[in-house]
C-alpha cells in the first residue's frame, strides 16, 4: 500500500490545509460581513486543530 509513515504525513498536510482554509472562510466573512462564513470558518478550523491533535497523539503512542 505505501509507507504508514508517509499516510500521516499526507493527513496533516490535509488537516493543516483545511485548518487554513478555515481561517480563509472566516477572514472573508469578517471582511463582507457575513457572520455565517465567519463562523463555518471558525468550525472548520476547530475541527482540522482536533484531527491534527488526534495525529500527534497517534505519533506519539507510536514513538515517532
Amino acid at each position: 500500500m505505501g509507507n504508514p509513515k508517509s499516510m500521516s504525513t499526507a493527513k496533516k498536510a490535509r488537516n493543516t490545509a483545511e485548518r487554513l482554509a478555515g481561517q480563509a472562510k472566516q477572514k472573508i466573512g469578517r471582511a463582507t460581513g457575513d457572520s455565517r462564513l465567519r463562523n463555518e470558518g471558525r468550525v472548520d478550523e476547530a475541527k482540522a486543530r482536533v484531527k491534527m491533535s488526534g495525529e500527534r497523539l497517534k505519533d506519539a503512542f507510536k514513538g515517532r
